[in-house]
């Protein structure tokens, strides 16, 4: 258990060591919506254990599938029933859960009967799900706001979608426009998707490339054009194929670990990551943005993962870079912009003003805290590096990212000596996709020390 507040114990020697990642979040919740969807039983290895998943497992439970796991092993057993949802009445609660909220609402429009309630917490409230209701609606589902027009908490009285030729606004979040992909071949005719107003297109291609996995490769989508998908309807939409599907270790949380070594030095292997282009997760990228700082990152020798290396006199610059591909990843480059050379300026990053928080005014609040000159725009952040306030506690917003950014940097062993200068208030919120991120952090530290 972490306490309200937690103080961070600087690195005194360098980092080094090997980081183990949990499952990607965002992996983990397709695949657990994709078996569900599928027409038999499913096991998912490798899998995520953290607040969001199990919000989505419960849903499917309550939803009527048999699901189990196993967190020693890494495991989730899910039996699809091709489409169905056996339950024909169910109240869901998805606390902060964006994908949660998306994707469970895409699959009970979809279902062929049933009434289906779905909310979340307060936060969760004001999340955009207007696009996507919209879309929905304009393929045939009975979907009703019962508080207010666009957000949770809906009602859905499900008669399943009629498929035809519809248009979705996914610029607020790609999970918008994945959650319609995903449930759209169990339209009664086939179903054209076009984008509008642009999404990150490493998440769609994420989507995309997980359907054509779950069946069994089969072309149930189509790009026509740019921007436009046009989906197949089947009966059994999800053919699962060998049984089991393996999940990547999460890129956004290994954002944190990569960049540690920026912060205390030496070296940090990070076994099991994907090499950018090469995985699922667009988030990968943000490797090459380090180097662009002046990380060493390499590829482990006879196995998957990288390793990240601050060589001895790296100049740590700050830099410009657009984030909007890679959103996740940008609070870790931001928390860090203090420890570098030079101004860090960060832009394509309007969207997340919706996420669990508005995370950009969130950022300029905390560093300006920190006594850093901070410029704040609609769309971006200027961060000048000044002197390190000490003393601070650091407000997280209930959101993950804010907590592990800022465990990161309050890594620096800023007086010298190892006293912690930084506090995370509230820091057990990284459970929504990292419960051990600090447990992880501290264990390193340990170790880096004995060495």
């Amino acid at each position: 258990m972490l306490p309200d507040e937690l103080a961070i114990t600087p690195f005194t020697h360098p980092v080094r060591g090997v980081a183990t990642l949990p499952g990607s979040k965002s992996i983990t919740n397709r695949a657990l919506l994709l078996a569900a969807l599928g027409d038999g039983p499913m096991t998912l290895t490798g899998a995520l254990f953290s607040e969001d998943t199990a919000i989505m497992a419960e849903a499917l439970r309550r939803l009527g599938f048999a699901v189990r796991e196993d967190a020693a092993k890494e495991t989730i057993y899910v039996e699809g029933r091709g489409g169905a949802i056996p339950a024909r009445e169910a109240k869901l609660h998805v606390g902060l859960a964006g994908t949660a909220a998306r994707f469970l609402t895409a699959f009970c429009a979809a279902a062929p009967a049933g009434v289906y309630q779905i909310d979340g917490v307060p936060q969760m409230r004001k999340r955009p799900m207007r696009p996507l209701l919209e879309a929905l609606r304009a393929l045939g589902a009975d979907i009703r706001c019962t508080r207010e027009e666009g957000f949770l908490p809906l009602e859905i009285r499900a008669h399943g979608l009629a498929g035809g030729t519809v248009d979705i606004d996914a610029s607020e979040s790609s999970q918008l426009l994945s959650a319609l992909l995903m449930v759209a071949p169990l339209a009664r005719a086939d179903t054209t998707i076009s984008l509008r107003g642009g999404a990150r297109e490493s998440y769609v291609a994420m989507t995309l490339r997980m359907m054509a996995a779950f069946s069994a490769g089969a072309g149930i989508a189509t790009e026509i054009r740019p921007g436009s998908w046009r989906i197949r309807s089947r009966a059994q939409a999800y053919t699962h194929g060998t049984g089991t599907y393996a999940i990547e270790p999460d890129a956004s949380a290994g954002s944190y670990f990569l960049a540690l070594p920026l912060v205390a030095g030496g070296a940090l292997a990070l076994r099991g990551f994907v090499a950018p282009g090469v995985g699922l997760q667009g988030d990968a990228a943000f490797a090459t943005v380090l180097q662009s700082v002046g990380l060493g990152v390499t590829g482990l020798v006879g196995e998957t993962g990288l390793e990240a290396r601050l060589p001895h006199g790296t100049t740590r610059r700050g830099i410009t870079q657009n984030f909007h591909a890679i959103s996740d990843t940008f609070l870790t480059l931001a928390a860090l912009a203090p420890l570098l050379d030079g101004p860090t300026r960060i832009t394509g990053i309007a969207h997340t003003r919706h996420q669990e928080t508005d995370r950009i005014a969130g950022m300029a609040r905390e560093l300006t805290k920190l006594g850093q000159h901070v410029v704040e725009e609609p769309d971006a952040l200027t961060i000048t590096p000044r002197p390190l306030v000490s003393g601070q506690v650091i407000e997280t917003y209930g959101d993950h990212r804010f907590a592990m950014s800022f465990g990161i940097l309050g890594c620096h062993n800023l007086h010298g000596d190892g006293r912690a200068w930084l506090t995370i208030r509230h820091p057990a919120c990284c459970a929504k996709t990292f419960p051990h991120f600090f447990e992880l952090l501290e264990d390193l530290r340990r170790k880096s020390s004995e060495a």
